[in-house]
């Protein structure tokens, strides 16, 4: 009974010897393939790191995603298996490559990386060096970044999600408001035309486009992207099925991914600092545009996205005084619907200072809410909530079925300043991922 103990001893002695030695094996291979490629010998390190990337090494997996990006090594560019794999690798080394050729990059001048914008292939490295920040440990966050990494038309992306709802009812109908004559100063006749001259059914869609302009331009892995996004609100079931509104935003912004602290313990996977701006297109009491600059945080915990947003309005000259009860400018003594100046000074009493955008992915299943609260602004406790549901149409990799309801301010710019509750269900052609 004695000698059990011993041989248990001997074996665990004789089998530590073995894996220290495995390891120290491992361990000199890892290091041959380090050094092959911090001397750019790539072709002697792509069947190394492909070795250690199979048995799941993720600095190994990171640089041979490095060489998939760039088509180093004897491979052809793949921006997409680059991704996946920088993807797979996590984010514990999104910043290996960057620390190890720190040296390298210092030493290039902002002419030489101004030149490389010039290079289609460097928005391509942009996105999927942006999208390995995100994780993919579940099979939704995967398909849903594995979408987002086509190769788009002309460099464009979808941004906000693109979508047509034939059927979207409202339970109030809409007023109309006259671009040459304040409310206050309808005839009765005016009235009577104007009074809830919508119907409650209408077609809403929305197009939204963004495209990547550069990327590293300032040595940052930042990218600068340009946004439009369009919305409409369009009367086609009325008699002549006119558009009742439409609301133009276009957009720039530049994005920088968070430091590895902050991913790590918070979930914050990067910045976005934009400039927006949002009309209508209209002119006199019909006319609304405002212009804010803003900062999103966007965060990741497994199948859940946040952004958190908050902005500025940039201010406006004012209008005279007077001009929003319908009277006269006191300096010309006339009537001047198309004066100069702000046309919704207290738009921010309605929409407040910023939103919050969450997303869930649940299975093929994808939820999704905007929630705005103005906490008192003007007086009044006002604000709005919007969810959304899409599912695959029908199996359709870019066809969704999409429902979405809005309660609250704030559903159009012609309406900011009053309160709609509204349904509607169609079809969206993209998601989003923050």
């Amino acid at each position: 009974m004695k000698t059990i103990p011993k041989i248990l001893l001997v074996t665990i002695l004789l089998s530590s010897q073995f894996f220290l030695l495995a390891e120290d094996h491992f361990t000199e291979k890892m290091q041959e393939s380090t050094h092959y490629f911090n001397d750019k010998e790539y072709a002697k390190a792509l069947p190394l790191l492909e070795k250690e990337a199979a048995n799941g090494v993720k600095p190994s997996i990171y640089r041979l995603a490095f060489l998939y990006q760039n088509g180093l090594g004897g491979v052809e560019v793949d921006y997409e298996k680059a991704a996946l794999l920088y993807q797979q690798a996590a984010s514990d080394y999104n910043y290996v490559l960057t620390m190890e050729n720190y040296e390298e990059e210092s030493k290039k001048s902002f002419y030489e990386r101004l030149k490389v914008q010039f290079d289609p292939s460097t928005n391509k490295k942009g996105m999927a060096y942006a999208l390995s920040k995100m994780e993919t440990t579940t099979p939704e966050t995967k398909k849903l970044l594995g979408s987002i990494l086509g190769e788009g038309m002309f460099g464009l992306h979808p941004y906000e999600t693109n979508f047509l709802l034939p059927l979207s009812y409202s339970t109030g109908r809409y007023p109309r408001i006259s671009s040459n004559t304040h409310p206050t100063n309808y005839t009765t006749a005016q009235h009577e035309q104007y009074d809830n001259y919508a119907q409650n059914i209408e077609v809403e869609f929305q197009v939204s486009l963004t495209k990547m302009l550069t990327y590293n331009l300032f040595g940052l892995n930042e990218y600068i992207n340009f946004a439009y996004t369009q919305r409409v609100w369009w009367q086609r079931y009325s008699e002549s099925g006119p558009f009742r509104e439409t609301n133009y935003l276009p957009e720039l912004f530049v994005g920088l991914p968070s430091s590895q602290v902050l991913d790590d313990k918070y979930g914050l996977k990067s910045v976005k600092v934009g400039y927006l701006h949002e009309s209508n297109g209209q002119e006199g009491y019909r006319s609304r545009s405002w212009d804010r600059l803003y900062l999103t945080g966007m965060w990741q915990w497994n199948n859940l996205f946040l952004a958190s947003r908050v902005w500025f309005k940039i201010p406006e000259e004012e209008k005279y005084a007077g001009y929003f009860d319908g009277a006269v400018n006191p300096e010309s003594g006339e009537y001047d619907p198309n004066t100069n100046g702000d046309d919704n000074p207290n738009i921010q009493d309605y929409l407040g200072y910023g939103d919050i955008k969450l997303k869930y992915l649940y299975g093929e299943h994808e939820f999704g809410s905007l929630l705005r609260y103005n906490f008192g602004s003007g007086g009044q406790h006002r604000g709005a909530v919007d969810l959304h549901w899409s599912y695959p149409f029908f199996n359709s990799e870019n066809t969704f079925w999409y429902i979405k309801f809005f309660n609250g301010y704030g559903e159009s710019l012609i309406d900011y300043d009053r309160f709609v509750t509204k349904s509607a269900a169609g079809f969206s052609f993209s998601r989003e991922l923050f």
